[in-house]
């Protein structure tokens, strides 16, 4: 198969993360305007459910399924025999959860209805196939596709939700498009694949594989997704729920501008060139990538500081003050979790680590749920939310220590300490002009405007690498030229 261009397969995913970054910019201050945040909270709690049952469908697919298809794109027939085997076992795996997500929604009777909808989420983990264009660093067609769909969400939401009452079509709408995006494709598939030899169809061996890469994702889910929902059980209030979910929505924005169009294009071509046994250039990636995180990480960490007393308000309204003291909390965990995804992506799970790296994630969700049955008691959102952070620190950590030369400590002092100097001072000047302007949309133009100015001018002239080395490739295109 031609090789992909990585210039364009990360131009491609970066525009489709700004569009994620986008959609709930746009239906964000909407949606909790319109439905409250009680409605906002009953929402994530639900969803949290519903996502402990999408986690056990998809049963690891996702990154073992990337990992395979990439090392074997080059050879048609053994991709596709990996494709429809793969698959298989995710769609049986998905109809025995399916059964007891039934049993599940039959026992609670509370939020029937919208468990019933948020079904459709279980069958999109059962059809996602995006790890086989992954894999094969095929993202015009996972792009595409669902940029379209998102967009078409977006109209659905502002025709059709109009009162709080329209919670379940909420639901409804999210779930739908997201379920259309994922079916859109299967259109271009017969493209990629040719039939495979159904009668050696091997499901066992995929079956134990994916178990290794279900481990850390379900410990993952501890500090993703049993915040929502400890948050929800011990507090019984979902106006906590809500709080933590409109964070938590923000900082996953971040993630996304940060560092997730990044590894998802690396991550495969990592997979590739450890076939190739390319170390120095898998080294020379996974530094330049976390040298990209720590630069931006650290930006966003600072800025979000500065902001979120006057972004809080004016974003979602009335009713979300305490959003604002979360997303204090939660700001240093866009650079702490940038670098520990890299390493996992680019590293651990490319070269079949992901043994050791589910004992650094068990490591970190056990402090997570320990902390969280600590503090949500107590402070509510703001314990889960600190608890969070200090469970990827953990893992971050752990994650560092055992790199084995592949990343060094070292290394992120060396890409960190310029930009916590710009970081700090940035956000002293927005949080200046927070207290000084007093018109709450003018004031955060301003603050943005005026934080990205300062901190590119506090690097450029404290010769950041990152910024030297991008002037220095821009000026070598003009001297071809």
């Amino acid at each position: 198969m031609k090789k992909q261009s990585i210039k364009k397969n990360i131009i491609l995913s970066t525009f489709y993360q700004i569009l994620k970054l986008l959609t709930p910019l746009i239906t964000a201050p909407y949606i909790a305007r319109v439905l409250g945040t009680d409605g906002v909270g009953t929402y994530s709690y639900t969803a949290s459910f519903e996502a402990y049952f999408s986690l056990f469908a998809a049963l690891g697919t996702a990154s073992y399924g990337l990992r395979e298809i990439a090392r074997a794109r080059d050879d048609v027939k053994e991709r596709s025999q990996l494709f429809f085997e793969i698959e298989l076992l995710s769609i049986c795996v998905s109809l025995v959860v399916l059964l007891g997500w039934g049993i599940f929604i039959l026992l609670w009777k509370k939020y029937q209805i919208i468990f019933v909808i948020l079904t459709m989420n279980i069958m999109n983990a059962m059809l996602d196939i995006s790890w086989f264009y992954n894999g094969l660093e095929q993202f015009v067609y996972t792009v595409t596709k669902n940029s379209v769909i998102k967009i078409l969400g977006v109209v659905l939401i502002f025709l059709f939700v109009k009162q709080k009452s329209d919670l379940n079509l909420y639901i409804f709408l999210m779930c739908f498009t997201s379920l259309l995006g994922t079916m859109s494709m299967w259109i271009s598939l017969p493209k990629f694949i040719v039939k495979p030899d159904f009668r050696h169809i091997d499901l066992g061996v995929h079956f134990r594989q994916t178990l290794i890469y279900f481990i850390p994702t379900i410990a993952t889910s501890v500090y993703t997704i049993l915040d929502k929902t400890m948050i929800g059980l011990i507090t019984q209030n979902t106006y906590e729920n809500g709080y933590y979910e409109e964070a938590t929505k923000i900082i996953n924005m971040m993630k996304a501008l940060t560092f997730t169009a990044l590894n998802s294009v690396l991550g495969a071509r990592i997979s590739y060139l450890f076939k190739e046994k390319q170390y120095d250039e898998i080294r020379g990636r996974i530094n330049l990538s976390i040298n990209y995180v720590a630069f931006m990480g650290i930006g966003i960490c600072f800025g979000l500081i500065g902001v979120a007393r006057r972004f809080v308000p004016v974003f979602f309204g009335p009713g979300f003050e305490k959003t604002t003291t979360i997303l204090y909390i939660l700001s240093p965990i866009v650079f702490i979790i940038g670098v520990s995804n890299c390493l996992g992506s680019q590293y651990y799970s490319p070269a079949g680590l992901r043994k050791e790296s589910s004992k650094y994630i068990i490591t970190g969700s056990l402090v997570n749920l320990v902390l969280n049955g600590m503090m949500i008691p107590f402070i509510g959102s703001y314990g889960a939310a600190l608890a969070s952070v200090l469970a990827e620190l953990t893992i971050t950590v752990l994650y560092v220590i055992y790199s084995k030369g592949y990343f060094e400590a070292s290394a992120l002092w060396q890409y960190s300490w310029k930009r916590f100097i710009a970081g700090v001072i940035m956000a002293a000047v927005i949080i200046m002009i927070g207290h000084t302007v007093t018109s709450g949309i003018l004031c955060l133009v301003l603050q943005v405007s005026v934080g990205v100015m300062i901190y590119f001018i506090l690097l450029t002239l404290m010769k950041d690498e990152l910024i030297g080395i991008v002037k220095e490739r821009i000026f070598s295109r003009f001297r071809k030229a």
